[in-house]
């Protein structure tokens, strides 16, 4: 494979989805859910199973695929030993993948938090983009409810464009862009000293300012007859807007790749994303851009 087609290529569309499997009780959703993804964006399909490969294994892996129709024409099952996440990573990039369908769990324990489970792991370093699926069903419903993280920040046009291609393929026709408004640089601006009045001027100013900054996204973004609801809230990064996506009942909440790898010291204070991935209040897409 020619490596150099990953430089600057496009986040979407997703011609190549992998898939990570286990042997879990959760091994045929995950394939069920996969297998109308990808019949949806007519992409061909990567298998991938980092462990031991038996008859049995082969056998069952086959009898889903079978059950599922998943077109063998398109679709390859890959075994190999090794580090999960260096595994699954290395094989992503070889195959010049552009979507990892991941299980993953909602709320993990404190060791696992820190320590960084093999989803939550990848996650933070792939170079392509991450769904990772919180409950995922042998009979797969339609997402409905999508809502994207509109984040000051370079990457956010792509991530945008990605999830209007992805709501265009599943026929939604309504995303909701959400940006967070920084209440620490809200509280910081805000002294003892100000009236309440004044206080009420500075809140509305900051609060018009983001929603032009929002707007302007959405003006850069692709034209498609997809409505893109614009909503500003309050909170901390990635802990409000993952608290928006669970009392609104999302379906997929959307939000830019980590600009950076985060380390240990960067769990210990949280960004945005990590709040997330703690604690997911619904299936999640992270779009890397590759810009």
């Amino acid at each position: 494979m020619d490596l150099q087609k990953l430089k600057k290529r496009a986040s979407y569309p997703f011609e190549t989805i992998a898939v990570a499997i286990t042997f879990s009780p959760r091994l045929e959703a995950i394939i069920a859910e996969a297998a109308n993804i990808t019949a949806i964006l007519k992409a061909n399909i990567i298998f991938i199973h980092v462990g031991v490969k038996t008859t049995d294994k082969e056998e069952l892996v086959e009898s889903y695929l079978l059950k599922y129709s998943i077109d063998k024409n398109k679709t390859r099952v890959i075994w190999i030993d090794g580090d999960p996440v260096d595994s699954i990573l290395e094989l992503c990039k070889l195959n010049i993948v552009d979507l990892l369908i991941l299980g993953a769990l909602e709320k993990e324990t404190l060791v696992k938090y820190y320590l960084g489970s093999v989803a939550r792991t990848i996650s933070r370093k792939a170079k392509t983009s991450i769904l990772l699926l919180t409950h995922p069903l042998t009979q797969p419903k339609k997402l409905k409810k999508i809502v994207i993280n509109g984040v000051e920040n370079p990457k956010t046009i792509h991530t945008l464009n990605t999830a209007l291609y992805l709501a265009n393929s599943l026929n939604i026709n309504e995303l909701t862009l959400v940006k967070e408004l920084d209440v620490s640089a809200l509280a910081m601006t805000i002294s003892d000293s100000r009236t309440a009045p004044e206080v009420s001027k500075i809140k509305r100013n900051m609060q018009g300012s983001e929603e032009l900054k929002l707007h302007h996204i959405v003006e850069q973004s692709n034209n498609m007859p997809i409505t893109i609801h614009e909503k500003t809230i309050s909170g901390k990064a990635g802990y409000a807007i993952s608290n928006y996506s669970k009392n609104k009942h999302a379906d997929l909440l959307i939000v830019n790749s980590p600009d950076t790898h985060l380390t240990l010291l960067d769990r210990i204070f949280t960004h945005d994303i990590e709040y997330i991935l703690a604690n997911l209040p619904c299936n999640l897409l992270i779009v890397h851009s590759r810009i």
